[in-house]
């Protein structure tokens, strides 16, 4: 009788699906996601701290066996992470293609070339002894980090995006060095041929100058040397700006090109949104922002002014109402009762776990359901049908609004 279940081992494709989840998976609405990449994180900064401490002499004849226990935990970590990301990835490819291709485009990838150098070296180096190198290894790990995080992966992103512009300005600046070093060689070789008497000891110059560091170990002497340098050290400032603001730019562009998608993909997660048009959609999202909140986190407390409606898109809240309580999960919306009657809360709302939404502020929201009619008998249908069939509001503050309407009428 075997051990394991058929359709429970290592070759169960949910198995391999729940994993590839919890490695790849946007954590907020999967706590589990969540404490894997604190772990992943966690290991990633004490391996490279420990590495960096073990560079020192003293410290590393006190600590020395737990630098090097620190780094074969993290080496062993690591080298999982790396098999169940091998594993997992089959079939979760663009391409889908075979499962052998899939897994050889993951390890010739930027993340798999980093996935593994973060162990590999590491691990060659503890095998053969050479304990002292280890801490030249220890910037390796660090570059995992960029799989969580957005800003370095947008950074990159945009590195890569501008790099025929880039590329120019490294032929650019090739040119200008070779131009000015020329310049001085003609210029200084015989006055100074230990420092300028080839062009490429004058390139070393003209690096440092036009980078505006001016190391001091080369400098020309004669007055039309100088002359030259003045002219090295202002093409030196334009040579440091168009690089800068090219990667600034782009790295700009490319976080609104990432919030826009994220928002997108938030908006098609809530199924009020589903039946609109690409326009209708891009117009709502100028009025939508986003908000995260802790499990435990208080949104709104019965007794509140109505001031936001909010779209759940991964997580979950529970609303806690005079009768019941009433718990909303992904895809789904709440508040709209209040900004409909202009009343109060009628309940305290609390995230039962990590939760993103999506917050509409009231002006926004009356604006949108009088341009949108459908979206506004979308609403109201919803509203009705939670009135009747969970209390959502009390009825005091019903008759409460209902008599304001009729006073102001009067």
């Amino acid at each position: 009788m075997p051990l394991v279940p058929r359709g429970r081992g290592l070759r169960d494709p949910d198995l391999r699906d729940r994993l590839y989840e919890l490695l790849e998976h946007d954590p907020l609405a999967y706590s589990a996601g969540s404490r894997f990449i604190q772990l992943i994180i966690g290991v990633i900064v004490l391996d490279v701290v420990a590495m960096t401490l073990a560079s020192v002499p003293d410290l590393d004849a006190q600590f020395g066996p737990l630098f090097s226990a620190i780094t074969i935990l993290a080496v062993i970590v690591f080298a999982l992470e790396y098999a169940a990301r091998l594993w997992t990835v089959a079939g979760h490819t663009p391409q889908k293609g075979s499962a052998l291709a899939d897994r050889l485009d993951y390890v010739f990838s930027a993340l798999g070339i980093i996935d593994l150098m973060a162990f590999l070296p590491a691990a060659i180096v503890l095998a053969t002894g050479r304990h002292a190198t280890l801490a030249a290894l220890g910037v390796l790990p660090f570059f995992k980090l960029i799989r969580y995080s957005p800003a370095m992966r947008s950074l990159l992103a945009a590195i890569h995006a501008e790099r025929r512009a880039l590329i120019g300005c490294i032929v650019i600046l090739f040119g200008v060095v070779l131009t000015f070093a020329s310049l001085l060689y003609a210029i200084e070789r015989d006055v100074q041929p230990d420092k300028l008497g080839t062009i490429p000891q004058a390139m070393w110059w003209a690096i440092v100058t036009l980078g505006t560091v001016g190391y001091g170990d080369v400098v020309p002497v004669t007055a039309l040397g100088k002359f030259v340098s003045v002219f090295a050290i202002v093409s030196g400032f334009a040579m440091i700006a168009l690089p800068v603001a090219i990667i600034s730019t782009a790295f700009a562009e490319e976080v609104k090109r990432r919030d826009f998608v994220v928002t997108w993909g938030m908006l098609a997660r809530v199924p009020l949104f589903s039946h609109l048009s690409a326009a209708e959609i891009a117009d709502i999202m100028r009025l939508l922002r986003a908000r995260t909140v802790e499990q435990g986190e208080i949104l709104v407390r019965r007794g509140d002014v109505a001031s936001s409606m909010y779209f759940i898109t991964a997580g979950e809240v529970e609303i806690s109402l005079p009768s019941q309580n009433v718990r909303l999960a992904d895809g789904t919306f709440f508040g709209e009762i209040a900004l409909l009657h202009k009343t109060k809360r009628s309940g305290t709302v609390t995230a039962t776990r990590k939760t993103r939404l999506l917050v509409l502020d009231a002006q926004h929201f009356h604006a949108l359901i009088e341009r949108m009619p459908t979206l506004a008998a979308h609403v109201h249908k919803t509203a009705k049908a939670r009135l009747e069939e969970t209390g959502d509001l009390a009825a005091t503050e019903l008759a409460q609004a209902e008599r304001k309407d009729g006073g102001g009428a009067g």
